[in-house]
């Protein structure tokens, strides 16, 4: 079981709250409703909200070194091209990698599963190889796998959940084979909240002779993530998850596999020779990226790592966990409220976000309402349509933190929700 580091409790009482050290950096927050309440911004997990520094360094980019990277012998093109090799590094080490040869930049964590699915799946996996995923996992995690075994022929398999909302390790380990060609999983998961516990996937994936990738768009700006430590093959994460800009993501993988891997696109940048009747490809990992890349995002993104590194991430999960258990408080107070996942008790590594269902009340009409007062939650499947199905709901409400979060938020958010569920009652 994902437990919370004893020395993260320490680092939180020596830091302190850290929203009343960081808000004041992200200019959004500061913003009021028409009738002059407070924003209360709970949907962190869907996209955080971006410091100045983030503004900033995407500003000096495209006010004083804009120009095409690798390419140009003149000064901006040198300066751009530093500035975005330096967000490479950045990124590399924010994951523990030993190479920026490792880290390749993509559009978004979705095409960076799609770029193995479509490159190592299509060159790796035939007709009865297993694919092992969860029903916990985001589309993005299923339809490129999906996609792939209507190609290949590949099976695709889909590991289940306990009682509490956590992966079923019986299950997960039953499923597992000597067909399994690879896992493929959610850490923490943007629905249920639970922590998956790698350090036993991991192993256990490997000793039959299964890669393991982690989709870590929930993790990596919550909790420190050393993918060296954990042994993983791939990991995939967002920018506008990570205070970064969207349209911006990376995947890291092992540099033999990236070397062994096909392009996943053709075009420029990512060739060495061309020829009428054939090419040869770039070292890696521009082999990766075709084409002229997102430049100021990646300069963005870099600033977002460095700004996190900067407030620690052992810090971020301490405050975020005490947020955590805060939320959790206030929501079980609820006459009549389901949160799913486990609890701050039950895993206390678990995500800083709660995802509820409320005894007859759809969830789309409590964001709506709670929306006129300021409060902007989530509501909808999540892109976890499947995990929905097996709860027998088409919608739950989400709440979901971050480091920037306050008590006093949580409390206003409590209140409100309290009232407008009594509200939906009386008129339902």
């Amino acid at each position: 079981m994902t437990t919370l580091n004893p020395s993260l409790a320490r680092s939180s009482e020596i830091l302190g709250d850290l929203s009343s050290r960081f808000r004041a950096d992200f200019p959004i927050l500061a913003q009021k409703t028409p009738d002059d309440r407070p924003l209360i911004y709970l949907d962190h997990a869907a996209t955080s909200q971006k410091p100045q520094q983030v503004i900033d360094a995407m500003q000096r980019y495209y006010s004083c070194d804009n120009a095409n990277v690798h390419r140009g012998a003149h000064q901006l093109s040198a300066r751009a091209t530093e500035s975005f090799e330096a967000a490479r590094t950045t990124a590399a080490g924010f994951v523990g990698a030993h190479s920026p040869r490792e880290i390749v930049f993509t559009r978004n964590a979705s095409e960076a599963i799609n770029l193995v699915a479509r490159s190592w799946g299509d060159s790796t996996l035939r007709e009865g190889d297993e694919v092992l995923l969860t029903v916990m996992e985001h589309h993005s995690n299923l339809v490129p796998w999906q996609l792939l075994a209507q190609r290949t022929g590949c099976v695709l398999r889909h590991v289940g959940i306990t009682d509490d909302g956590r992966l079923d390790l019986e299950d997960f380990q039953a499923q597992l084979s000597e067909r399994t060609r690879l896992v493929s999983l959610v850490h923490i998961s943007n629905t249920l909240g639970c922590c998956n516990p790698l350090e036993f996937v991991i192993p256990a994936a490997h000793a039959v002779g299964a890669l393991v990738l982690v989709d870590a768009c929930q993790s990596l700006a919550h909790q420190s993530i050393d993918v060296v430590a954990l042994e993983a093959d791939f990991l995939v994460g967002s920018s506008h998850k990570l205070c970064g800009p969207t349209g911006m993501g990376f995947l890291w993988a092992r540099e033999t596999l990236l070397e062994a891997m096909p392009p996943f696109l053709g075009g420029g940048e990512m060739i060495q020779d061309v020829f009428l009747d054939h090419s040869t490809w770039a070292v890696l990992p521009h082999k990766f990226e075709a084409g002229t890349p997102a430049i100021g995002e990646a300069v963005g993104m870099g600033a977002a790592l460095h700004y996190l590194q900067e407030i620690g991430l052992d810090a971020i999960q301490a405050w975020e966990a005490q947020l955590t258990q805060h939320l959790f408080a206030r929501l079980q107070a609820i006459d009549g409220l389901r949160i799913l996942g486990p609890t701050p008790e039950q895993q206390p590594g678990r995500g800083a976000l709660a995802t509820f269902l409320v005894e007859g009340v759809h969830a789309n009409d409590i964001a709506a309402l709670i929306d006129a007062s300021g409060i902007c939650i989530r509501s909808g499947h999540h892109c976890c349509q499947p995990l929905h199905r097996l709860y027998g709901v088409s919608a739950s409400a989400r709440a979901s933190l971050s480091f920037t979060s306050t008590m006093e938020e949580i409390d206003a958010f409590a209140e409100e929700l309290s009232s407008t569920v009594s509200f939906l009652r009386e008129h339902s």
